[in-house]
């Protein structure tokens, strides 16, 4: 009898994503709104490896973690946007291959997971800075910035390939309909005629291994951080440290909590349209502050681009 239902079940080749439902008319406002965002953000990150790569005086370890993220955090929002804009464009609904809906899913697993160590690596550079400033030298050499760099792209890459090669091997009935702006992880499992009991437990599994031991290790060493900055004797330089430090674990703490909220909580109908405002959050809004908190407020980040303003002006 299982067999026979599995047989007159109609598999689904593509999926329809309904965004934030059907915006009609007034979807111009939204489509601008985000078209900006995503101008902004392009703009933003690929100013800062710029920046970084021509000018020698951001050849420094904070400066080469920045340029890494700038680089990830262009193609974590190329991998959601422009689809969204589309699909806004469209009337706010638009259809998507279910291949291409899992290679959408592949890069967005891939690089939130390699943004979690990323930023896990760069509150441990500002820690050794800051705390053990005569050390940083010997603690921070190349080659442990690029190990540092190559673990955290690593580790994302093998966590989402686990995944993708189980979703791989679902198949989809139904109606096709999934209940989100992008191609997401629990919206797609929901489409799924298989049991997916399993590889729901790996998900949390893997999204607690992705999330919690990088957010533990960047809140130690900001908490250290913040010890040492009250340690400063000078109050006009306690309070510009804990302007930059605040600024910072501000943005962290919502691109971690938003991801932790979203894939660690049961999975309710009722917090469906909640956690689409929690994903933007992490997909939309993180890429977006990135650059503004973490660079272009800094003072050797304007004094490079002055820089290079007045050589392009000469030229």
């Amino acid at each position: 009898m299982e067999q026979l239902i599995q047989e007159n079940r109609t598999f689904v080749t593509e999926f329809l994503l309904q965004g934030f439902g059907d915006v009609g008319n007034q979807w111009f406002f939204p489509f601008l709104l985000f078209l900006v965002i995503y101008i902004a953000t392009m703009t933003g990150n690929i100013l800062i490896i710029i920046l970084v790569i021509i000018d020698h005086h951001l050849h420094t370890p904070m400066y080469f973690f920045l340029a890494n993220l700038s680089c990830l955090e262009t193609c974590y929002s190329s991998s959601i946007l422009p689809l969204m804009l589309a699909n806004l464009f469209n009337g706010g609904e638009g259809t998507i291959s279910v291949t291409g809906c899992l290679v959408q899913y592949y890069f967005f697993g891939f690089l939130a997971a390699s943004e979690c160590y990323l930023l896990a690596a760069m509150s441990y550079d500002r820690y050794v800075a800051i705390c053990k400033p005569l050390l940083y030298r010997i603690l921070m050499n190349g080659q442990v910035c690029l190990q540092l760099i190559a673990g955290s792209w690593i580790s994302g890459s093998l966590a989402i390939n686990i995944t993708i090669y189980l979703m791989h091997q679902l198949q989809f009935c139904g109606s096709g309909a999934i209940n989100h702006f992008f191609c997401d992880f629990n919206p797609i499992l929901k489409l799924s005629c298989n049991d997916t009991h399993r590889i729901e437990l790996l998900s949390v599994f893997l999204a607690a291994l992705c999330s919690l031991p990088p957010f533990l290790l960047t809140l130690a060493s900001y908490i250290s951080i913040i010890f040492a900055i009250l340690r400063i004797p000078s109050s006009s330089g306690r309070k510009k440290a804990f302007s930059i430090c605040s600024s910072h674990l501000i943005v962290v703490s919502i691109f971690y909590s938003t991801i932790m909220i979203v894939y660690m909580l049961p999975k309710m109908e009722e917090l469906q349209d909640l956690n689409k405002v929690f994903s933007l959050f992490y997909t939309v809004l993180t890429p977006f502050f990135n650059p503004l908190i973490y660079s272009l407020r800094n003072k050797e980040v304007k004094e490079a681009f002055r820089n290079v303003f007045v050589r392009l002006c000469a030229f």
